[in-house]
């Protein structure tokens, strides 16, 4: 079995934070926190989802595979001028 952990996703719970929260972790990311420029999108997930349920990736076996763009590499999710509220 194997688990998917996806970073901060666009058309997610994200969605439902005051848009100046949005805003901010949008441009937190797409400023170089994420090493790949951008959130994870939905379609981010489900090529996740495909790769392990491809006969090649059966050997793929009790992992949790970040999809995340790279974010995980890093240290936090969320700008740090949320984080101090």
């Amino acid at each position: 079995m194997n688990a998917l952990s996806p970073g901060l996703t666009e058309d997610s719970a994200l969605n439902s934070l005051p848009t100046p929260v949005q805003e901010m972790s949008r441009a937190w990311h797409e400023g170089g926190w994420t090493p790949a420029g951008r959130l994870t999108t939905p379609a981010d997930i489900g090529n996740a989802v495909t790769l392990l349920c491809a006969d090649e990736a059966g050997w793929i076996a009790g992992q949790v595979i970040a999809v995340d763009g790279g974010a995980s590499l890093m240290d936090t999710v969320f700008p740090l001028e949320i984080q101090r509220g």
